[in-house]
């Protein structure tokens, strides 16, 4: 059966995932399983992944890394279907260059506040996995948000002033969620809120609360 993107994301869709771009591979590298020639970015698919995902065993069964464990079996078992290599941005060292693929698929760049952007969604994106393929696909790139972006509120949007076009003050920002930042805390990184594509992507308040632990532990 000729592989597809139709065929991927019908695999995907049943596990709230998505494909977030990728790219071609013309020569052997040393980041990617021999004979890849297709790289595919995986992501949650919103509305519905954290759901889906707290749903699964991996969170019922009170063990460590419950999402990093469910993304090694959903995503493994969808390479396994297409005879490919799941790869993951967790696990190492070594790890896997997810910030350099995703800059390459074309559908990611740097924002204006230096974190990754996506093209549909924004300053949320995240990626849980991807499959090295030995196919080639086409992949079409996407159009860079931030350059029709009026006013670039994430600029701005750090009430800390830890993240902004300098880049990411880490210490300033713990410091400020040991202080004062409950809202950051329970509700997401308000810089990435304030990404206008980001908010047609939202996430769950529980969602992000659960990673703003996990980062601010």
């Amino acid at each position: 059966m000729e592989l597809t993107l139709a065929r991927i994301d019908a695999l995907l869709a049943p596990h709230c995932l998505e494909v977030m771009g990728g790219f071609a591979v013309e020569a052997a590298e040393e980041t990617l399983p021999p004979g890849t020639r297709t790289l595919v970015l995986l992501g949650p698919r919103q509305p519905g992944f954290w759901p889906h995902l707290t749903a699964q065993p991996e969170w019922q069964d009170g063990q460590p890394d419950p999402v990093d464990r469910w993304s090694r079996r959903a995503i493994g078992r969808i390479a396994c279907d297409l005879r490919g290599k799941a790869l993951f941005p967790f696990g190492g060292p070594p790890y896997s260059p997810f910030f350099q693929w995703a800059l390459r698929s074309g559908r990611c760049w740097e924002s204006p506040v230096r974190l990754l952007v996506h093209d549909t969604q924004g300053l949320w994106v995240s990626f849980r996995g991807a499959l090295a393929l030995k196919q080639a696909l086409d992949l079409a790139p996407g159009v860079k948000p931030c350059d029709s972006c009026a006013g670039m509120p994430c600029l701005t949007a750090c009430p800390a002033g830890a993240l902004g076009a300098g880049g990411y003050d880490v210490p300033r920002c713990h410091d400020w969620l040991d202080s004062g930042g409950q809202d950051c805390l329970s509700g997401g990184c308000l810089v990435r809120r304030a990404c206008p594509v980001a908010r047609g992507h939202a996430r769950m308040r529980e969602q992000s609360a659960y990673h703003m632990r996990q980062f601010h532990r």
